[in-house]
């Protein structure tokens, strides 16, 4: 099923097809946490951006490898490109703006991001 998203005032919008029953993880590290963020990581093939590149500004922290995308205007990150998933993109499940018809939301343990992350390397492949 394809998935409309944007970020709150609407500068940035993209499509992502998912399933129609979502799976989506819930991390407790201190980002996520703050920023409210509910990922749904998915390949690259299955993530467009419909407009807005140009509105967005690029966080980096820790390790420097996840790429974390905001609206330079209203601040929402509405994706990003994961350190366990490099080659996929982690849509926040909360930017969509496509009604979604059944969503399951599994724990993960980010505040030990190293003994967990392996639990989340399979979720970019097709």
């Amino acid at each position: 099923m394809k998935y409309l998203g944007s970020c709150h005032c609407g500068n940035v919008q993209f499509s992502v097809e998912a399933p129609e029953v979502m799976e989506a993880d819930l991390c407790n590290c201190s980002v996520c946490k703050k920023s409210g963020y509910l990922h749904l990581i998915v390949p690259k093939s299955r993530f467009q951006m419909l407009s807005g590149q140009d509105k967005l500004s690029e966080y980096r922290f820790n390790s420097k490898i996840a790429k974390h995308y905001f609206c330079a205007n209203c601040g929402i990150k509405p994706f990003y490109i994961p350190r366990s998933n490099p080659d996929g993109v982690d849509v926040n499940v909360n930017c969509l703006d496509t009604p979604i018809k059944q969503l399951n939301v599994t724990d993960f343990d980010g505040q030990n991001w190293e003994q967990h992350a392996h639990k989340l390397s399979h979720k970019s492949k097709d």
